[in-house]
């Protein structure tokens, strides 16, 4: 059962609350950072990316940029920009975007929870992003942005949020830049903590939808931690991580489309016709890309013609949870036989484009410096949760979660 606790934050006076929020740290490249960050003295940026504030030759990764990173969050406190709440509580997150509403928790969630597979898992994670994330929680002595975390959802759960939510002011209310509405709440009733701490204890497993590397390196951090402390209680803040945590049916994931740079040296004609062999092919007759409408569709963009793709049964594998992703199902029939692309995370001839970018981003790609493009059905929940239990890892690029966290509204600190 999911260990789920809440906990005294470090986070943005009301009156600083939208200068100091930033988008996540690897959303951007270091120009962009800088850019974002220019003029604006309180944003998070100036943390979470803390090499916009160093020479440019210091590399991204270099011991400075955690120190600057260090002072500059420590500096923020010194000045009363960040405060830290004095005693724990939860924290409701409301993220409103296109109309559309996704409320989690803000707590902190266990590594033994992580360590014992209680927090379950969908990606392999890179040695080298790891060591970034463990030298940057290491050295500010801080999470400083938090995992995205799903649970299934729970209705005496989701009934505490609303009931609280309808009588209690907001802490916090803003739309960024993005045009995302963002709501914050603080819980602070003591017999209110003690009951969502309860139902979460009821809660079987909690799901990494976002932040694999996050929440690997804040687990390491920990155990590195308990090696310079053995006798430590299980009870200090190093023994947690900060998670945002919500229900799994008020998440959005995306489409993630696919573009790839040549044919493989096939001809369009040569092409189409292979593609009949494994997918029922017609023209698509609006003048709008094609997006598919159900699992097992696909859209392809070539030469200026959208076409659908329909996965012939012989194909779909509805009994592996791996197997019956549409992810896979283009890979294994289309990708790898046609196209050439062995592996899609190290092929330089295929590239993937967010559905937060539109379809009409796909025919820009292609009219631009690609050659074929592919729309997809936006991967299932619940599929995510089936691979995930199944202790299997999903194919790269398989989910696109929309909004994304705040950065900057909320910090963990590792020690008191």
């Amino acid at each position: 059962m999911a260990v789920v606790k809440p906990f005294a934050a470090v986070r943005p006076k009301p009156e600083e609350v939208e200068e100091v929020s930033a988008l996540p740290y690897d959303v951007m490249n270091r120009e962009e950072a800088a850019e974002m960050a220019k003029d604006k003295p309180n944003s998070f940026l100036h943390v979470s990316r803390s090499e916009i504030d160093l020479d440019e030759d210091i590399s991204p990764y270099d011991h400075q940029v955690y120190a600057k990173a260090r002072e500059n969050l420590m500096d923020m406190m010194g000045r009363g920009v960040l405060l830290k709440d004095q005693e724990p509580k939860y924290y409701i997150y409301r993220q409103i975007m296109d109309g559309r509403a996704q409320t989690g928790i803000v707590a902190r969630a266990s590594i033994d929870d992580y360590l014992s597979d209680v927090i379950k898992k969908h990606e392999h994670t890179r040695p080298e992003k790891e060591e970034d994330r463990i030298n940057h929680f290491d050295v500010t002595n801080a999470n400083t942005e938090p995992v995205f975390f799903a649970y299934r959802s729970q209705d005496k759960i989701n009934e505490i949020i609303e009931e609280w939510i309808d009588k209690n002011d907001t802490e916090y209310d803003f739309v960024s830049e993005d045009q995302i509405r963002h709501q914050l709440w603080v819980v602070d009733e003591k017999g209110v903590v003690e009951t969502l701490e309860d139902l979460f204890e009821q809660v079987p497993n909690l799901y990494i939808a976002d932040g694999h590397h996050r929440t690997a390196s804040a687990t390491k951090v920990g155990l590195s931690r308990r090696e310079l402390n053995p006798d430590y209680t299980g009870e200090e803040p190093f023994n947690y991580m900060m998670a945002v945590i919500f229900p799994h049916d008020e998440l959005l994931i995306m489409d993630y489309n696919r573009v790839v740079k040549d044919l493989n040296g096939h001809s369009r004609e040569a092409f189409l016709d292979k593609i009949k062999e494994n997918f029922d092919l017609e023209k698509s007759s609006g003048k709008e890309p094609y997006r598919p409408e159900k699992l097992h569709e696909f859209g392809m963009y070539l030469e200026n013609q959208w076409y659908k793709l329909t996965a012939k049964d012989a194909i779909v594998d509805d009994s592996d949870p791996i197997k019956r992703l549409d992810v896979s199902i283009l890979q294994e029939n289309l990708l790898k036989p046609l196209l050439g692309i062995e592996d899609p995370r190290t092929d330089k001839r295929i590239d993937f484009v967010g559905g937060i970018r539109g379809l009409k981003a796909l025919e820009k790609r292609v009219n631009e410096d690609m050659k074929v493009a592919f729309s997809m059905y936006p991967t299932p929940i619940e599929d995510l949760f089936a691979i995930s239990d199944a202790g299997e890892v999903m194919p790269p690029k398989s989910t696109w979660f929309e909004p994304k966290l705040r950065s900057g509204l909320f910090v963990y600190l590792l020690e008191e």
